[in-house]
């Protein structure tokens, strides 16, 4: 592994493990109602989505495993029904968390084929109790609560293990990492992520939703096409900054120093992807064989 390829890892994994080490018995869960019984849930982590009826509560993503009592009682104000699913959006913790507890307490953990794979390998696999025991390799569809759940794989986007959950009668969307709202993005390279992936992934979700669409971000707020529209354009521009510096001949540290996203940093860049981290990941992404 080169140097820069080495910083630009170990920043991100410290990053994450700041925000894995909060505190967080600060962190509410905060429960908005998108359309009846249809739910955006956000605390620490990745935002989830919550669907409750009569076949017992679907939930997507569960955050960290701090708050795994503070997610159960957020749902419990809201149903008297056990979840019987949890939909994994892709592998990061800040997604599967709560998996442990969830399973434990009978809940059927969903997601795609790699996510399953990647959380069993590594130096700390998960427990058995946080394994998904349903996974999938293109697209699945559940039929719950009287609604029509369609899951589909976008290939190498953020992960190689992306899930997107599409609630195709009631115009919701679920997005996962395969959005981070008003915010360039944290592609995943080492686990399988790729921008021009990323890209393609906005853009099929994009031809499938209107002007009403209610998007739940994998961060950020509650979301519109306008907004989906805008990472869209706004990463074909880094792409096309980061590209033509390649050609250029610039390696990673060159096109760091060139600065090439300055003017857009104001707007896009957060504490855990600035400028630099959005240029080596492009960088990287576009460069890998």
């Amino acid at each position: 592994m080169s140097r820069t390829l080495a910083v630009a890892v170990l920043s991100v994994i410290a990053a994450t493990s700041a925000w894995a080490q909060r505190d967080f018995s600060k962190v509410e869960i905060k429960t908005t109602e998108l359309v009846d019984r249809i739910y955006m849930l956000e605390g620490a982590g990745g935002n989830m989505g919550l669907s409750v009826g009569d076949d017992g509560a679907f939930l997507i993503d569960d955050q960290f495993a701090p708050l795994s009592e503070k997610i159960i009682a957020a749902i419990a104000a809201v149903t008297d029904k056990p979840v019987e699913f949890v939909l994994n959006t892709h592998y990061h913790g800040d997604h599967t968390g709560g998996n442990e507890e969830f399973g434990k307490a009978g809940a059927h953990i969903v997601a795609h084929d790699n996510v399953r794979k990647r959380l069993m390998s590594g130096d700390a696999p998960a427990a058995p109790d946080a394994l998904p025991v349903i996974t999938f390799s293109d697209t699945t569809t559940f039929y719950w609560n009287g609604h029509e759940i369609h899951v589909f794989h976008p290939k190498h986007a953020h992960t190689d293990g992306d899930a997107i959950v599409i609630f195709r009668d009631i115009n919701v969307v679920h997005m996962g990492d395969v959005m981070f709202s008003g915010l360039y993005p944290y592609i995943d390279v080492d686990g399988g992520g790729d921008l021009n992936g990323y890209i393609a992934a906005l853009e099929a979700v994009a031809v499938q939703i209107d002007d009403q669409t209610k998007i739940i971000p994998g961060h950020g707020p509650l979301s519109s096409k306008a907004d989906l529209e805008a990472s869209i354009a706004m990463l074909k521009d880094v792409r096309r900054r980061i590209q033509a510096l390649i050609d250029d001949g610039l390696d990673e540290d060159g096109v760091v120093a060139a600065d090439p996203l300055a003017d857009l940093n104001e707007q896009w860049a957060w504490r855990f992807i600035d400028g630099e981290r959005m240029a080596r990941s492009a960088f990287r992404s576009l460069t890998a064989e």
